[in-house]
């Protein structure tokens, strides 16, 4: 039997913690907050978006950065036995749309319970409100924890599962980087990612709170389209967020970090410009004698109407049929492809992961250990793997957390 300390009681390092010590070990977990799974507590907005029950395919595909590392890692332990753990363990989850997976309660607490439960059967000493300082490593050979008190930890195995640099009130401070640096590996440059987008027109701040179904955002770097997602989104005093602005800032992060982007609403994707144009032509004709901002607003949401109406060249008051060909089709373009700055993204507080990490490529994709210090692991968000929303990011770290928990 070998002795386990794991740096960090977020969701990887809980349900490595579970497997190790089922395995026989004597398992120390060391988290700093005052309880396990802070983050965890409040992903999918407290709901916990747990795992996606894709096929294989989308699994790896939905990875941004260095999907063939998770090869081993994602068929050693896939969605579905991530599914199947909790439901063994007593959760009862659901499926929903896009297939995410949440527990049936709609409550990460549920999933945080499951988790602890489990570690107290396996038997797993939990150490909480207490901080790591440095990482023990003699000959190659990680061998302990240095305490921020300095008290020192012996042990056989280390493995670091700290997070990134994301929801920094979660205790994710970075200080697995370090750990890493300091153990001789390569950090990759990170940066906030899952994030919202700070948009630099001023009409956003008129439609906060204004959510929006079934829009297609597409961004471009100049002439280049670098990224076109349809689904949910929502306007902020800053700017835009939601589902497919998060999604959309996985693949022009880096980017967005460094440059001014081009944005492009569509309003109406399910539509032409010609099938919009005779939509509008319609609502025209039966509506002939009333002014162009009383007819206008059965094509959006109330709050949006006078903003598209302000953005257009038609004026307000005009009767719709004093309104010209080119007129109308000014509009339709404009509803097609309403123009947007991408300014920048928003910091950590703010990223629901953080993009860059432990280099992978120094890491054995197997069992998640370091290639420099034998027993030395790094499991879940520290290592430089992300993905895009919808579960996929957990599962990320169900399944290196496995790999390690399974090895050690």
């Amino acid at each position: 039997m070998s002795k386990v300390l794991i740096v960090g009681g977020g969701a990887a390092g809980m349900l490595a913690s579970i497997f190790a010590a089922r395995n026989g070990h004597e398992v120390h977990v060391y988290e700093k907050n005052e309880k396990l799974g802070k983050k965890l507590y409040i992903t999918g907005k407290g709901r916990c978006n747990l795992t996606n029950a894709c096929d294989m395919d989308t699994l790896f595909a939905s990875v941004r950065t260095n999907s063939r590392f998770l090869y081993s890692a994602f068929y050693g332990f896939t969605n579905q036995d991530a599914m199947a753990f909790f439901e063994d363990e007593g959760l009862k989850i659901k499926t929903e749309r896009g297939d995410r997976v949440f527990p049936l309660s709609d409550k990460s607490a549920d999933v945080l319970d499951t988790l602890r439960r489990s570690m107290r059967r396996a038997g797993v000493e939990v150490h909480l409100n207490t901080e790591v300082r440095d990482l023990l490593i003699t000959d190659g050979q990680a061998k302990g924890l240095l305490l921020a008190d300095q008290t020192r930890v012996d042990g056989d195995a280390v493995m670091v599962a700290t997070g990134g640099l994301s929801y920094p009130v979660t205790g994710s401070t970075g200080d697995g980087y370090r750990f890493a640096k300091e153990a001789g590996h390569k950090v990759t440059d990170c940066i906030p990612s899952l994030t919202p987008f700070n948009i630099r027109e001023d009409f956003v701040k008129e439609l906060q709170g204004l959510s929006l179904k079934n829009v297609e955002l597409r961004i471009y770097n100049g002439k280049k389209e670098v990224s076109r997602e349809f689904g949910e989104m929502m306007f902020t005093h800053f700017g835009i967020t939601g589902p497919l602005v998060l999604t959309a800032s996985s693949y022009v992060g880096a980017l967005a970090a460094k440059q001014e982007l081009r944005a492009v609403l569509d309003l109406k994707p399910a539509l032409s410009e010609e099938q919009l144009d005779q939509r509008i032509l319609r609502e025209f004709d039966a509506n002939q004698n009333k002014s162009f901002k009383n007819v206008i607003g059965s094509l959006f949401p109330a709050k949006l109407t006078p903003v598209m109406i302000a953005l257009g060249d038609i004026e307000p008051d005009k009767k719709v049929h004093d309104i010209s060909r080119e007129e109308r089709q000014g509009f339709v373009k404009l509803t097609k492809s309403l123009p947007m700055t991408v300014t920048g993204l928003r910091d950590y507080k703010e990223a629901i992961i953080t993009k860059g990490g432990v280099a992978v490529k120094e890491i054995n994709p197997s069992t998640m250990e370091s290639k420099y210090v034998k027993g030395l692991y790094f499991i879940g968000e520290v290592l430089d793997l992300d993905a895009v929303t919808g579960g996929f990011n957990l599962q990320i770290a169900w399944s290196t957390a496995y790999a390690a928990g399974n090895a050690v």
